[in-house]
């Protein structure tokens, strides 16, 4: 079973900026996909971003295109997600999730259910 930490959440203007990060531990893979969501008061948990197994490919939420960017260091099992330009929509609490082997299954990467490693979530204000 793989843990999952994020870190990085924060309270910042509208215009601003924040980067999440999430380390992975315990049954971690040289080469692991990761996903980011997350969940506003009162709204379901939803998609923002996830990159594949090699780093290379890339998935994001019509919502955060252009604006946010995710990225994994290969020799560390950390994924960041880097958020500019950040409105009072983008407030909800950030999750890092992983699928089963570190690999999608599937091309749902952007459904909950392809993932079995959650974090515990990160909080992201953003005031107007």
């Amino acid at each position: 079973q793989v843990q999952l930490v994020e870190s990085g959440g924060g309270v910042v203007q509208a215009g601003g900026s924040l980067t999440l990060s999430c380390s992975a531990s315990g049954r971690t893979f040289s080469n692991f996909a990761m996903g980011w969501f997350r969940q506003a008061p009162g709204k379901e948990r939803e998609f923002v971003s996830a990159i594949g197994w090699n780093g290379i490919t890339t998935y994001y939420a019509d919502s955060v295109k252009g604006r946010f960017t995710i990225s994994k260091a290969t020799t560390a099992n950390t994924v960041t997600l880097q958020m500019n330009n950040l409105s009072p929509e983008d407030t909800a609490v950030y999750y890092c999730a992983a699928p089963p082997g570190g690999l999608f299954s599937s091309t749902n990467y952007d459904s909950p259910e392809e993932y079995v490693s959650w974090g515990q979530g990160t909080q992201v204000s953003v005031s107007s």
